[in-house]
């Protein structure tokens, strides 16, 4: 049995699914170049003045180039609570590149967040971070630039990739949904409340905005119905919460010693409601991690935590006392299942990262990297010996709070302590994981079986589609679920293959400690395609002529491929292939979904993977779409092609092909080829003229007449199977003025044509 294990993120263009790679902007072998040029010489002055005065509000207008591209009156202001301070010169900054001229963007971002690594000796605790959260979560993209204002180098900065709506966007299917910020106005410690959601402040919702940053137009009731139900409903929180996401981000904070978060101070974290109503904990601001802050644990702790202490850090703590509620994570914990998922996706994460010390690794590669860079920047609250050491062991100044770990010495002994911690060990043991039938008839039963070791309880959660909840059901080993005889070990279950991608994982416990297969579900999953019919997902549109309408990735002119799936569910497009003839090239799509009425567009330029292995030939073609079983379920067969035109379905997704005006990644509009009459272009022509033309299946003639009457090109063609017909002529010895004749279904059309 195959089972396809796959990674919930994908790049998500304009035009649909794009299957090429465009934004470089946040990757880690490359570093940025960002200048910024301000007319004011005291600008430094003028941004302290305005974030004094106006916070958020302010900014000062400034041209910003990003490695080469010139954005024009972007806006910028400094950011930050504790990492921003008056006076100095490496402060970090917001900056919107379409403050002043809308739409304004460098690779499709709007906002750059610059963090100025004044907590981080090491300068990789920030990237390094989310690059181990992404595995779990949905999580920014970060790496390093060098900025410099008014040809003067600032320093060396990370950039962090905003969580706005072009993220939730990206991850969640949705932008205009109810969207928050946990920030308060200020900041109180150790006792305040700040943003824990918890429902102290009554019943009307105006008494939370102080706490919260609405980041939707609006969202305030949502808010606090969300909050009410997470106090007071434990039932009723998987309604209104991702859990196991909230789950992901508590046992990462736990893992790498994020207090900077939900955990000390309550803040620096996003909630984002999903289609399904349920809010979705984001991770952010992760400059202090690896135990960099410690000013508060909220527990007994809240007055501060030395090093030791913090290697330590009971994951458990707040169960037993909160310096002001946490209900985001004692709610959870506090409940068995939920409890013992927590500590299984902290097991994942340390023995991913950690008891295999892959995280020290990358560490020392991205300082690798940087290292001119920081040894360039004049600015940087560290020295260069400091950097270098950090990664192992301690830096930083006499005060307990000025003192940064080193990172390997306190992973190991972080390490350590959770490696022996209860309910880490003595798992279940899931292996053997089978689905039967392989290629699962769409309304017939999907049988799904486990071998689980030491279990007491095996679930089977599965959904239809990425934009589904996960519903779960207990397997058994009864001798009756298709899992041999019974108590051998062998757990079953049987769901019915209702849509056309079903998606799963598999969880146990025991008395000790719970496990999921694949390890990091919910992020990650297992998936079934039933199969998938003629129909379901076709070949709406190609281009074979170099239209750059999508310019590719090497900016030249490609041909291209429109794909659109017109089922009602999710198609998950692993085993899929194309066929081009009369090449006879098969190409295989990558291991990507296209949600219910959405495209993906695939480049045809013969490079290879992740772009399709052929061309088109403008001469004409047929292309064959297979599903995963290698069925044949859509195909279209063309004739010579026009420039400037593509060949369509219309209606769109279900119609016969005709020629169109390109649409690629949009619906298909007609209306470029007469339903009586032709088209004849250019006009005047010098070299070669099309003839265009709805034929109905019928012949079809063709005649050119010159001034004189004389006839001087005739020819009659047979019946095509196509709904529009686009005929070349050459035109180019015949300067003059000519009668073209175009006769067809008992019809005679003619039209003026000038020749030069």
């Amino acid at each position: 049995m195959i089972r396809t294990l796959i990674l919930t993120a994908f790049f998500l263009l304009a035009c649909g699914n794009c299957l090429q790679a465009q934004d470089t902007f946040y990757e880690t072998d490359q570093l940025q170049e960002i200048r910024i040029t301000f007319s004011e010489a005291n600008w430094s002055h003028v941004l302290d003045s305005l974030y004094l005065n106006f916070g958020d509000n302010g900014r000062l207008v400034g041209d910003v180039v990003i490695n080469g591209q010139v954005i024009k009156k972007a806006g910028v202001r400094y950011k930050g609570f504790s990492s921003w301070n008056e006076g100095v010169i490496k402060n970090p900054f917001n900056v919107e590149l379409d403050y002043t001229v809308k739409n304004q963007n460098y690779q499709g971002h709007t906002k750059l967040k610059l963090s100025n690594v004044i907590e981080d000796p090491s300068f990789v605790r920030e990237v390094l971070s989310y690059e181990i959260a992404r595995k779990y979560m949905p999580a920014s993209r970060a790496n390093f630039a060098k900025l410099y204002i008014n040809d003067s180098l600032i320093g060396l900065y990370t950039s962090v990739e905003a969580v706005d709506k072009t993220f939730v966007l990206a991850h969640y299917g949705s932008s205009a949904n109810s969207f928050f910020k946990g920030e308060p106005d200020t900041l109180v410690y150790p006792f305040g409340q700040n943003a824990n959601l918890a429902y102290t402040h009554g019943s009307d919702s105006s008494a939370y905005k102080p706490f919260y940053n609405m980041e939707s137009k609006v969202g305030w009731n949502d808010l606090l119905n969300f909050i009410r139900v997470l106090n007071n409903s434990t039932d009723s929180i998987p309604y209104v919460l991702n859990t196991d996401r909230a789950l992901w981000m508590h046992a990462f904070n736990y893992t790498l010693l994020n207090l900077d978060s939900y955990i000390g101070y309550s803040q620096n974290y996003y909630i984002y409601k999903d289609n399904l109503g349920r809010f979705n904990p984001i991770v952010w601001d992760l400059n202090m991690s690896f135990g960099s802050f410690r000013e508060s644990d909220a527990s007994y702790n809240f007055l501060g935590i030395a090093i030791p202490k913090i290697k330590v850090l009971d994951p458990m703590e707040l169960l037993n006392f909160c310096i002001s509620p946490r209900p985001l994570i004692t709610r959870l914990i506090e409940k068995d299942t939920w409890r013992k998922m927590y500590l299984a996706h902290m097991r994942t994460i340390l023995n991913e990262n950690f008891a295999n010390n892959a995280f020290y690794t990358r560490a020392r590669e991205l300082q690798n990297e940087i290292d001119a860079s920081v040894k360039e920047d004049t600015h940087k609250f560290y020295s260069y010996s400091d950097f270098l050491a950090n990664a192992d062991t301690t830096v930083g100044g006499s005060g307990t709070m000025i003192l940064y770990p080193g990172l390997s010495d306190l992973m190991r002994d972080r390490t350590n302590y959770l490696a022996t911690y209860p309910g880490f060990s003595g798992e279940p043991t899931i292996s053997r994981i089978n689905h039967e039938p392989d290629v699962p008839v769409m309304g017939s039963p999907l049988w799904i079986t486990a071998s689980v070791i030491s279990a007491k309880n095996v679930t089977l959660a599965y959904r239809f589609g990425p934009d589904k909840a996960f519903t779960k059901i207990s397997m058994l080993d009864d001798g009756n679920s298709h899992d041999g005889a019974g108590n051998d070990g062998i757990y079953g279950v049987a769901i019915e293959a209702s849509d056309t991608l079903i998606q799963y994982y598999i969880y146990a416990e025991n008395d000790s400690a719970g496990s999921f297969s694949p390890e990091r579900a919910e992020y990650e999953f297992y998936t079934v395609q039933p199969q998938v019919k003629a129909g379901e997902l076709v070949i709406n549109e190609i281009l074979t002529t170099g239209d750059n309408l999508l310019a590719g990735e090497d900016a030249v002119n490609n041909d291209w491929i429109e794909v659109l799936n017109t089922s009602s569910g999710t198609i998950q497009l692993t085993g899929f292939s194309l066929l081009q003839q009369p090449d006879s090239i098969y190409w295989e799509f990558p291991n990507i979904s296209v949600p219910a009425g959405k495209f993906v567009m695939v480049w045809a330029d013969g490079s290879g993977a992740p772009h399709a292995g052929f061309t088109l030939p403008q001469s004409g073609g047929m292309l064959t779409l297979r599903n995963s079983g290698g069925m044949a379920i859509d195909s279209v067969e063309y004739g010579w092609q026009v420039n400037g035109k593509s060949t369509g379905r219309y209606p769109n997704g279900t119609g016969s092909f005709k020629f169109m005006e390109p649409s690629p990644g949009k619906n298909n509009t007609f209306g470029s080829t007469p339903e009586s009459g032709f088209r004849l272009y250019p006009n005047p022509a010098r070299e070669q003229i099309t003839v265009e033309f709805s034929n109905r299946d019928l012949p079809y003639g063709i005649e050119m007449y010159n001034s004189k009457g004389q006839c001087v090109y005739s020819r009659q063609f047979q019946a095509e199977s196509f709904t529009s017909v686009a005929v070349p002529l050459d035109v180019s010895v015949l300067p003059g003025l000519y009668l073209v004749k175009l006769s067809t279904d008992g019809s005679v059309f003619t039209k003026k044509l000038i020749v030069y």
